[in-house]
């Protein structure tokens, strides 16, 4: 075969011409239509009207030939079609509403029902209904007519139009609808638009292509798409391209080994979603490959700052490292440069030190497996056990499981070990009067707790923690020249900021 009549000759039949026309048309649409779809995890819901639309199809024939004695008038089915497809949606709405059944399994129902009950429609008025089912769902987009290519016009038209007018809505109640509701947008009647925009581009796009390719139209290039862009505008125009790009590569695949064209176009459509899944650059396989390639574990990381920190301001080497960790100097230098690239390590010629950055991560690192430990030692462990226990729950590092545990066991300053807890402190930065230390200071900005004396603080007021009772159950704090006693109860309502 040569190069003309691979690419130029197809371009001179008329059928080929307004295949492409038309299928680039719906592959047009349906990629920005789909891009909302995907968002909205509407994927279910496309494939649910495109198969309802069925009894749209068969209600708009049956009318206009019982009344008007037409066949296959285009406007009527189309009519009929997306009133079946908004029935379609108020049913689902309705039974995941006002029953225990979810969204996803009244779809399924729903949609089941109405493809049925168009089936049995066309079944016992097969006389006047001339549908032939096959077609209706595999499509014939290599045998477009004039009638069907104006409807695919008219709706790509008007649904784009709808898009650009509405684009801001749309963005916002895909993203957030909460939002969308507080400021007062109507997001049930956006829903409703969009469902209606759905229907109309899968009702002019089934004649052409069938019920499976104009799913796999709106769903494939959108998910495309969205591998490369996080932003609705460039999905948009990305889903289009990915579209057209699929309909004109599958309908020459269809020429070449003379296969349906509508399977040409599927196949090709999903090769291009599996190639963006491979080599897209933030989400695809091999950047993800590289991205985990280049990061450390995450246990090796923390292991190495709490190394560091034993001797901290000490440099180190990759050597000295090494032998501390008993692990090969590849991991450890890999490690390593991870820590350099997250500005936890600072690079001297002496060796590595840790960053200020670094410093808090070690510390905060230390202070949950020395909690680890204490809460260990708690539940009964020996205490020759804790701390190779600790150091696989240390990773549990999550700030507020560390400062429940803390909490739990009344907020001790030493390990079993007799080695001092580092210090905690909330999200804000502010701290419990029960985090405080003995001998540290600080200003009350919250005081809801009442000392054993029946004294009360108050904001604004400066106080210092003097210390703990021996069994370490009171908080004992210096103030206006007094020194009252809080439980823990109390300890933990009053908030503090440490004085700088």
């Amino acid at each position: 075969m040569t190069l003309y009549q691979a690419f130029v000759e197809p371009l001179t039949q008329a059928f080929f011409q307004k295949a492409l026309l038309g299928g680039s048309v719906v592959a047009l649409v349906c990629g920005v239509v789909g891009c909302l779809v995907v968002l909205r995890r509407m994927a279910f819901l496309g494939d649910a009207l495109s198969h309802a639309m069925i009894a749209g199809v068969a209600g708009g024939y049956l009318f206009m030939k019982l009344l008007f004695g037409i066949e296959a008038h285009a406007p009527a089915m189309l009519i009929g079609s997306v009133l079946a497809a908004v029935l379609t949606v108020a049913l689902i709405s309705f039974v995941s509403r006002a029953t225990r059944i979810k969204e996803d399994a009244a779809i399924g129902i729903m949609y089941c029902g109405i493809f049925g009950g168009g089936v049995v429609l066309i079944s016992l008025f097969r006389n006047y209904i001339h549908i032939d089912i096959m077609h209706f769902i595999m499509g014939d987009v290599l045998g477009v007519s004039d009638a069907d290519l104006w409807v695919a016009v008219l709706v790509a038209a008007l649904v784009l139009s709808l898009i650009v007018l509405f684009f801001r809505h749309f963005q916002l109640v895909s993203f957030d609808p909460v939002m969308a509701a507080s400021i007062g947008l109507p997001v049930l009647l956006i829903d409703y638009l969009l469902t209606t925009c759905v229907s109309m581009v899968v009702v002019s796009g089934v004649s052409m292509v069938g019920v499976i390719l104009v799913v796999g139209l709106l769903i494939t290039p959108a998910s495309t798409a969205y591998m490369f862009s996080d932003r609705l505008g460039r999905m948009m125009f990305l889903s289009g391209l990915f579209g057209v790009t699929s309909v004109i590569g599958g309908l020459y695949l269809s020429i070449w080994i003379d296969s349906a064209g509508g399977g040409a176009i599927i196949v090709v459509t999903t090769l291009q979603f599996m190639l963006a899944f491979i080599v897209a650059p933030r989400y695809g396989l091999l950047s993800d490959w590289r991205r985990r390639r280049r990061m450390a574990p995450q246990q090796l990381v923390e292991d190495l700052l709490r190394v560091l920190l034993r001797n901290d301001p000490q440099p180190y080497r990759v050597e000295n490292l090494v032998e501390a960790l008993e692990i090969p100097s590849g991991q450890v230098r890999h490690a390593v440069q991870s820590l350099l690239a997250q500005g936890l390590l600072s690079m001297r010629e002496a060796g590595y030190t840790l960053s200020e950055k670094g410093r808090s991560e070690a510390n905060r690192i230390t202070r949950a497996h020395r909690l680890w430990e204490a809460y260990l030692e708690h539940l009964g462990t020996p205490v020759e056990e804790v701390h190779a226990r600790a150091h696989h729950l240390e990773h549990i590092g999550d700030r507020n499981a560390v400062n429940y545990l803390a909490h739990s066991l009344g907020h001790p300053e030493h390990d079993p070990h007799g080695a001092e807890i580092p210090q905690g402190a909330l999200e804000s930065g502010e701290l419990y009067l029960s985090m405080l230390r003995t001998g540290q200071q600080g200003q009350v900005l919250e005081a809801g707790g009442t000392s054993k004396e029946g004294a009360t603080l108050s904001p604004g007021e400066a106080i210092t923690l003097a210390g703990r009772s021996a069994d370490g159950l009171l908080w004992q704090v210096e103030h206006a020249g007094n020194v009252l006693e809080f439980d823990h109860a109390a300890a933990d309502r009053i908030r503090v900021r440490l004085a700088q």
